[in-house]
């Protein structure tokens, strides 16, 4: 059934640039004299809401709502590996206490020991401070029977940049469905624009409840509702330390002597490009002075 909100506002969602989304539960009433319509009337409560701060609108962003399960996408290289955008994505899974898992797309590409030091590098800190990693290949189908179990029975949602192959991955998850595939832009060697929005689908034979949100690849992410104080609290192995330096939670983490964070850095606890990611987001919330 086609459904729209009644009336102009929809209580429940102010301070959002956009009030549904994707894994919304709402109530309606059938539109007068048009039984295959609706009017939207109410949002039921969300028990997870995964946002940005979408610096055009300068508002929140919600990417989708009642999910159990973050599925972050990336891939070793075409397009080349980000893990600065991926911590970001962790950072906002975590701080709405939804469980985020790393998908490394396009294993087929590091066949016959190219894989690149690098992202193996990155892929094996972030299983170090706990997040689980999983390398898949859409096109041969590695890693596919993992993927699966991490998502059955649960509602998860896709979350990457342009041309990792969210849509690829999907099709190979939902054989039949053929949703459309991009290429690269060969210039820039990264992705084109192919979901120009979020799509819910259901994956019965992976048991009842099982769905999946595909978004819309993203070039950027900028952490919501999140003050630059708070950024300590959510980075997993700099949270034990807070409050530690000499400084107390009054140390930048910069060039105090006695600061606890630098010297983690210094011994290997801190991945040394996650402490220059937490110095560059931190400076982005405090220009952003975004403190809801």
């Amino acid at each position: 059934m086609a459904c729209r909100i009644k009336g102009k506002v929809l209580k429940g969602v102010e301070g959002y640039g956009n009030p549904l989304v994707p894994g919304d539960r709402v109530c309606f009433d059938r539109e007068p004299g048009h039984p295959h319509r609706g009017l939207i009337r109410d949002v039921e409560e969300r028990k997870t809401l995964l946002t940005r701060f979408n610096r055009q609108g300068q508002s929140s962003q919600i990417l989708a709502a009642n999910v159990d399960l973050v599925l972050c996408v990336t891939t070793p290289v075409s397009p080349p590996f980000r893990p600065r955008f991926l911590d970001r994505v962790l950072l906002q899974a975590d701080k709405a206490g939804i469980p985020p898992v790393i998908v490394c797309n396009k294993q087929d590409l590091c066949a016959g020991g190219r894989a690149d030091p690098v992202t193996e590098e990155r892929l094996r800190d972030w299983s170090r401070i706990g997040y689980p990693v999983i390398r898949v290949s859409a096109r041969t189908g590695e890693g596919m029977e993992e993927l699966q179990g991490a998502m059955a029975q649960r509602f998860s949602v896709l979350i990457g940049q342009s041309g990792v192959g969210k849509s690829s991955l999907i099709n190979a998850l939902v054989p039949g469905l053929y949703m459309r595939v991009g290429s690269l832009n060969e210039k820039y060697d990264r992705g084109n624009h192919t979901t120009s929005m979020s799509v819910l689908l259901e994956i019965p034979s992976l048991g009842a409840g099982t769905g999946i949100i595909d978004t819309p690849g993203m070039r950027g992410f900028l952490p919501d509702r999140l003050e630059a104080e708070e950024l300590l609290f959510y980075m997993r192995e700099f949270a034990p330390l807070a409050g530690t330096c000499t400084y107390g939670l009054s140390c930048s983490h910069r060039s105090e002597a006695g600061c606890k964070i630098r010297e983690a850095v210094s011994s290997g606890l801190i991945h040394e490009d996650r402490y220059e990611n937490f110095l560059r987001i931190h400076e982005e919330l405090t220009g952003l002075g975004y403190g809801v």
